[in-house]
């Protein structure tokens, strides 16, 4: 059971909700593995940890992936095709972004707990 308090669970109006409760059945625990398993490649960890701090071309992230352009575009297919970015057409550019917060977040705090891990920084709630 969650410590927060229920108000946790109620969203201000006009503000999206951080956490809802949710019954983890079947579906819902392959759909989160799923994502998972999409975050568990370096490269495309890295690349959403690029969108993670906002929308981006495939020049931008190639230019710090540090791998081949096509191989970059590989990996987009995959996160779009899964679900985890969105695309929009700017000109001749197309223009990726990460689908929603909770995927920001989950990120985020991924890239920070290996952080903890190899920096031996204590953990903290």
């Amino acid at each position: 059971m969650s410590s927060q308090p229920d108000s946790a669970f109620s969203p201000v109006p006009d503000q999206p909700s951080l956490v809802h409760p949710v019954a983890p059945g079947p579906e819902l625990l392959e759909t989160a593995a799923g994502t998972l398993r999409m975050l568990a490649e370096p490269t495309r960890l890295h690349l959403l940890w690029q969108l993670s701090n906002g929308p981006k071309t495939v020049t931008d992230l190639t230019e710090t992936a540090g791998v081949p352009r096509t191989v970059v575009s590989q990996h987009l297919a995959k996160l779009r095709l899964s679900g985890l970015v969105d695309t929009r057409k700017d000109g001749r550019h197309v223009i990726y972004s990460l689908h929603d917060g909770h995927l920001v977040r989950l990120i985020r705090e991924t890239i920070n707990h290996a952080d903890h891990l190899i920096t031996g920084e204590p953990s903290h709630e």
